[in-house]
């Protein structure tokens, strides 16, 4: 079965490959001749999921599935939030986004925050969503050197490393988007 993944985020493709069985071929944006930025302009998550994923299923005709992720943090009423990639402004950058966190929760004691997934699949004329939530925590140093975005400074529930300091693997098994892919591939099981 091929799938395309709506991204053209390596790290999430890379990412998501390593949590898909054998079975389900993932063919990336690139893979498909899809070289523009697909607009995410919705006001939620699940709404740039969707988005992202109907633009391909509409403009291509192929089954598909598209994830938003967001890192929600509760003494920020919920920010940043769908604003996550650009929370620092553009262009985008990983380091800039969490200095401004980090800033913003300078005078917080309440560092509880959580990582949202949803994914969004259009698979033969239907749409299916999945959500991922993992909480946890923001610190206020930066730690280890795998994954990407607020990887660095987000801790787990129930652990004591940053999601960076974790192996791939182990992160991918706990992880937001984890949950939601594994979500997604108990439906496609039941479908094929």
């Amino acid at each position: 079965m091929k799938l395309v993944f709506a991204s053209n985020n390596a790290n999430k493709i890379k990412e998501i490959q390593q949590l898909i069985p054998a079975f389900i071929e993932i063919v990336s944006l690139q893979d498909i001749g899809c070289t523009e930025e697909i607009p995410e302009t919705a006001d939620t998550i699940e709404g740039n999921a969707i988005l992202k994923a109907n633009y391909v299923t509409e403009k291509y005709g192929l089954n598909c599935f598209a994830d938003d992720s967001g890192l929600e943090v509760e003494a920020l009423n919920g920010a940043p939030g769908v604003y996550s990639a650009r929370y620092a402004g553009e262009p985008k950058n990983d380091g800039n986004n969490m200095d401004k966190l980090i800033l913003a929760l300078k005078n917080e004691t309440n560092t509880k925050a959580n990582f949202k997934t949803v994914i969004c699949l259009n698979i033969n004329g239907e749409q299916h969503l999945f959500t991922g939530i993992i909480n946890g925590k923001i610190t206020d140093i930066k730690k280890g050197e795998n994954g990407f975005g607020y990887d660095p400074i987000f801790i787990a529930e129930s652990y004591t490393k940053t999601f960076a300091e974790l192996a791939m693997q182990e992160k991918a098994s706990i992880s937001h988007r984890g949950i939601a892919v594994k979500q997604l591939v108990s439906f496609i099981n039941t479908i094929i």
